[in-house]
């Protein structure tokens, strides 16, 4: 394994991202035609359940061992001590969550109807200790992870259409997404023993690894709190029906909220190391591109699937969840709020060892998600939890921001920023009244959304060039000199 550019990188990963919406829009539509909305809630309702203790499994490893595991990269007999450690914590995490599960099947009477999904989607617990994500995450190995997801996205494709025919066959849809996420975890398993020596030790160095990885599992707890807790809540309080509406929604902000943060994922090892090794100038340089270059994507983004929210859901799922429209653009404006919180948090106060204050975060927006669903699902069903979610990302910056500013407050409170958030603001101008001009003089959905996007990413570049952005200029010149 070896580090790739973070030019490439950010390719690589873009492209994954962009893979993971190509691939829902060819098979989502498909699957929420023939499982229906409550086939739907059901299978995201059991997702939830399992993600908790896939969690706890998971406990805060990989963070921690990206981290960690950065230091040591450029020593074989280092990384393979440190990852086996690692490994043989996450076994023991593993059997752990799976105890935990089945007292929670035997316990709750409300979870019997769903056990069988649930039974098949904990198939993962055990074989996410073989992952080893993070270990090529550590070495920027982002081709083979690319290429693993793209060869079994499509194996999944083929069995979908093959064994998903009917309303009750969501069953057989949580197999297949379960096949998808085993099957890459074997063959991560397989590379990494080609090229590391990796063992269950009993020198795990526990005094050394367990209260770091404690802490960011609490705070991966509380992330995961604020996340699901929209479906669980409105699976105990509402109906599949409901859950199944507001998971259309969910799953389309999630999937752009990935595409927006490919960059990010893949700068994380790298300002990690910067920081670790005390390199604090080139360190600030590159967060500031980073953060530059998201709020430039941000700003665009959340502009047009707002403006396009209805086609979105016409195409992907079908008149059947149209209602999900409402909860879809509300939950478009926690883009800003999300992404800007996960630099402060994964790019800046975990490389600077302050976990805890991540965990204080976490843990804040955690509890006001679940108080705001409380209150405001009864009353406003999926839109309520929407909204719980805005406010639960906005939470987070302002507390991640308050504990990092006094290591970026010159990178977030810049004018550089500044001129790049004015920018963008006036491009996503632009976008709205595009998609405004194209609706009132294109009736089909299909070609309004096509023309709509075109014509943005048209308009909102021209804005950025007549700006003299920055961080455009050099992109296009390279570009243009390829072609002329």
């Amino acid at each position: 394994m070896r580090n790739k550019s973070l030019k490439v990188n950010a390719f690589l990963n873009s492209l994954r991202s962009l893979l993971s919406i190509i691939f829902p829009l060819i098979t989502f539509p498909y699957v929420s035609r023939v499982l229906s909305v409550s086939g739907i809630g059901k299978y995201n309702f059991s997702n939830s359940i399992v993600s908790y203790f896939t969690l706890i499994a998971a406990l805060g490893i990989s963070t921690y061992a990206i981290r960690e595991g950065a230091k040591y990269r450029d020593s074989k007999q280092k990384i393979d001590t440190f990852a086996s450690e690692v490994f043989t914590i996450n076994v023991f995490s593993a059997i752990i969550a799976y105890i935990l599960l089945f007292i929670s099947l035997a316990i709750f009477v409300k979870l019997h109807s769903y056990i069988a999904c649930i039974l098949i989607y904990s198939i993962q617990i055990g074989f996410s200790v073989i992952s080893f994500d993070w270990l090529f995450t550590i070495y920027e190995d982002f081709v083979y992870i690319t290429i693993r997801s793209i060869v079994f996205q499509l194996i999944s494709i083929l069995l979908l259409f093959v064994f998903v025919r009917r309303s009750d066959d969501y069953l057989n849809y949580a197999a297949i997404t379960v096949f998808s996420a085993v099957g890459s975890n074997i063959l991560n398993f397989y590379k990494v023993k080609k090229d590391h020596r990796i063992c269950l030790t009993l020198h795990c160095n526990l005094n050394k690894h367990i209260l770091p990885i404690l802490i960011l599992f609490a705070a991966n707890v509380a992330n995961l709190i604020y996340v699901n807790s929209d479906i669980t809540l409105l699976g105990l309080m509402t109906s599949n029906y409901i859950v199944g509406i507001y998971s259309i929604s969910s799953r389309i902000y999630t999937i752009v909220k990935s595409l927006l943060s490919a960059i990010l994922l893949v700068t994380v090892p790298r300002l990690a190391m910067l920081y670790g090794k005390r390199k604090i100038s080139e360190y600030k340089n590159l967060l500031s591109r980073l953060t530059n270059m998201l709020v430039l994507l941000i700003l665009p983004s959340m502009a047009g699937l707002i403006m396009l929210s209805k086609q979105v859901i016409l195409i992907i799922a079908g008149n059947h969840f149209i209602r999900s429209t409402t909860s879809l653009e509300i939950l478009t404006f926690a883009y800003i709020f999300a992404i800007l919180a996960w630099i402060l948090s994964d790019c800046v106060l975990i490389p600077a060892k302050r976990e805890k204050y991540v965990l204080y975060s976490m843990t804040l927006s955690a509890v006001l998600n679940i108080v705001l669903n409380i209150i405001l699902i009864p009353y406003f069903s999926e839109n309520g939890a929407a909204i719980s979610t805005v406010i639960a990302e906005m939470s987070m910056l302002i507390s991640n921001y308050f504990y990092s500013k006094d290591l970026i407050r010159d990178v977030f409170i810049s004018k550089d920023l500044f001129n790049t958030f004015r920018t963008s603001l006036i491009g996503s101008i632009g976008i709205i009244i595009s998609c405004l001009l194209i609706e009132s003089l294109c009736s089909p959905v299909i070609v309004t959304t096509i023309l709509s996007i075109f014509i943005s990413v048209f308009v909102y570049l021209l804005v950025l060039i007549g700006f003299r952005n920055p961080y455009v200029q050099p992109l296009l010149r390279q570009l243009l000199g390829r072609f002329i």
